[in-house]
């Protein structure tokens, strides 16, 4: 998608055109963006069910279902909300997808909405009606559009940062007053908490969410999956280096990461076992909630941190992008968009935020000022997740390659290969371009 395409739509500039669109809604726009409205009528009957991802932050559960009933007064649609794993969500979805049954909306993960264009119902009027009203979609809202920019296949949903959760006196205690900027002195930290008896650790499993420490860890030292011509590029002198690296930093880590999906850091770091890992915004969140005195006396220890710039010199951020698809099967497809524009509408989506205690970044500007943001510092660095990140499939275009490649953890494997030593970095990069050439020659 070229910048000119990716500024236009983002910003919703086709809003007026979309509103002229015909049968699925009715659009209203006024010359003045913050007076434009849009609904849609369900249909007669009409009953939703929608499967999300299970919560990490039990507020994030009960702010969405607050709305969810609140949806139901409002319309009179009877709306039923399945909870599931991460890992669990997406084979559920593709199942859905190619057997053109289940529910009608699904909250998943990533791009995975390009593994389905097809089987997905268009949301373009909606999503430009919503850049429009709102500030506009961040960049990363492409994850969620066909790859030739000019329909949305999907809603985004936000994001929860992969930022790094750290004890501030176990840092300190290493012989560091600040968290480190650079990728040398975060090698440094690790091995210096390792030599106190306070190691950090990050998951090296297939984790959906806290795997994405990889996509980092090869950005950072100017590693790519593909270059702007969807060719694939792992094999090269900077992923090598990266590599390299990661042995170095494994060695450090708490026995156990290869095996860990993204429930295990969480427990690991509230047992008191890790002084260092990378998170969402819920270890924290668990700690300040609790009513353990222990939990609380840690959450005073906890902050926050971004990730270093490595070697490339720029901050190089992945985190776990949450979407919203609405199947193209479902009866009730104006009942679905409703439900869809309900809940990203302010008065429910700032409550969501705020409910969900900083656990995800907006991924529409004008929600930069909810003052979840702001009410407690430790939360901040969380803010600005989706303007920040880049997609997984960096820097190619976006499509059926990119989420394959994601949903299959080939830079999370190739990762773990190199670091643990069951491959030489060599081999393990090797083997991660042949994988990953399979999906892009599709």
């Amino acid at each position: 998608m070229s910048d000119i395409n990716r500024r236009d739509i983002l910003k919703g500039s086709a809003g007026l055109a979309a509103a002229a669109s015909v049968g699925v809604g009715t659009a209203l726009f006024s010359p003045l963006a913050d007076a434009q409205t849009l609904a849609y009528k369900p249909e007669p009957g009409a009953k939703l069910r929608v499967l999300r991802w299970s919560r990490f932050v039990q507020g994030d559960i009960d702010a969405y279902m607050a709305n969810v009933k609140k949806f139901t007064e409002t319309t009179g649609v009877e709306v039923r909300v399945d909870n599931e794993g991460w890992e669990d969500v997406r084979p559920k979805a593709a199942v859905a997808a190619n057997t053109g049954a289940g529910p009608d909306i699904i909250l998943s993960t990533n791009d995975d909405a390009n593994l389905y264009p097809d089987k997905l119902l268009d949301v373009t009027e909606l999503a430009e009606y919503l850049g429009k009203k709102y500030g506009g979609w961040y960049p990363a809202g492409q994850l969620f559009m066909r790859p030739d920019g000019k329909k949305w296949i999907g809603l985004p949903l936000g994001a929860s940062g992969s930022l790094i959760v750290y004890r501030e006196s176990q840092v300190k205690a290493a012989g560091f007053d600040t968290f480190p900027k650079n990728n040398d002195d975060f090698l440094k930290l690790y091995k210096a908490l390792k030599d106190k008896g306070t190691p950090g650790g990050m998951a090296l499993g297939n984790a959906t969410g806290d795997s994405t420490w990889t996509n980092w860890l090869i950005w950072s030292f100017g590693g790519k999956l593909v270059d702007k011509d969807n060719k694939v590029v792992l094999d090269s002198p900077e992923t090598l280096k990266a590599l390299e690296y990661s042995k170095e930093l494994y060695a450090t880590f708490i026995p156990g990461t290869l095996s860990w999906l993204d429930p295990n850091n969480n427990k690991a770091f509230l047992d008191g076992q890790l002084s260092v890992t990378n998170n969402g915004i819920s270890i924290y969140y668990a700690a300040k909630n609790s009513p353990d005195p222990k939990l609380k006396e840690m959450a005073a220890d906890i902050n926050h941190a971004v990730f270093p710039v490595g070697p490339v010199g720029v901050p190089t951020e992945s985190h776990l992008f949450f979407n919203q698809m609405i199947m193209k099967y479902t009866k009730y497809p104006n009942a679905s968009r409703e439900f869809l524009r309900f809940m990203m509408e302010r008065p429910q989506f700032d409550n969501w935020l705020q409910g969900a205690g900083g656990y995800v970044a907006q991924p529409l500007r004008a929600y930069e000022a909810n003052p979840i943001w702001t009410s407690d510092p430790k939360n901040t660095p969380y803010r600005d997740s989706v303007k920040n990140l880049r997609p997984a499939g960096f820097e190619g275009k976006l499509g059926y390659a990119s989420a394959g490649v994601a949903a299959d953890f080939i830079i999370p494997n190739m990762v773990a290969e190199a670091a643990s030593g069951s491959k030489t970095p060599k081999e393990a990069m090797e083997r991660a371009q042949k994988r990953a050439e399979r999906y892009y020659k599709v």
